[in-house]
């Protein structure tokens, strides 16, 4: 049996190669909407005498919000006399397993492509490679609904720290009397909301993509032949 490199394109064609491609173009998504953010909310606290101050609360993934200072040093606000303080929160785990799952997508697309594209003879002639190849589809397409749903929950937590409820928890000066504390301006989070449709996204595409891999595996073909031969056994002789 050969087994050296055999570049041939026409994978790409057929829905095994061509999901696999998708696949991988999404993870890129997938983990670039959520890993690559950093963006900043402006908080605007309007004192009891008048007078108004701004702070900034620049957060980023992973979203360690517990660790991101909303005031840093002793600082007087409102004639309040305040140390450094943090925001309230953390979504670490829920993002970085998000991206997690997203990386490892993307690794083990392009390990799959450069099977299917270069050595689809050895695929097709060993039960190893599609029963494998089915196996660890199947368990990404589980992790894909588990990352996805603990990131879309934990998205909802990064908003509701950094918005205004989240901010006057956080602040002392916030909490009682006359000074009112708002988030005057929001990071745009429009990335964050894409990461989480790509992430569902990939759950139904991985879904898809493991059928057609099945068809490659000997379950299959055993299903298909036993069928085949059941049809032609009820097949009446001819008089």
């Amino acid at each position: 049996m050969m087994t050296g490199f055999r570049l041939n394109l026409s994978p790409l064609k057929e829905p095994l190669g061509f999901v696999k491609l998708v696949e991988w173009l999404t993870a890129i998504f997938s983990f670039g909407s959520c890993g690559g953010f950093s963006g900043t909310n402006i908080v605007s606290i309007f004192c009891s005498d008048g007078s108004n101050q701004t702070l900034n609360a620049n957060y980023h993934y992973p979203f360690r919000l517990s660790q991101v200072p909303l005031i840093e040093g002793n600082t007087t606000i409102c004639n309040h006399s305040l140390t450094t303080t943090f925001m309230v929160g953390d979504a670490t785990s829920a993002s970085e397993f998000f991206v997690g799952v997203a990386v490892v997508c993307f690794l083990y697309s392009m390990v799959a492509l450069l099977v299917y594209l270069g050595y689809m003879h050895v695929y097709k002639d060993s039960d190893f490679g599609p029963i494998f190849d089915f196996v660890l589809t199947s368990i990404l397409v589980f992790l894909w609904l588990v990352c996805s749903s603990a990131w879309a929950k934990g998205l909802q937590n990064v908003k509701d720290a950094t918005g205004s409820q989240g901010i006057r928890a956080a602040l002392d000066v916030c909490q009682g009397g006359n000074t009112t504390c708002k988030v005057t301006e929001f990071a745009v989070m429009r990335g964050l909301n894409f990461s989480v449709i790509f992430g569902y996204l990939n759950m139904f595409i991985w879904a898809g993509n493991a059928w057609f891999v099945y068809k490659e595996t000997r379950w299959h073909s055993k299903k298909f032949s036993s069928s085949s031969a059941q049809g032609r056994q009820q097949v009446p002789a001819s008089i």
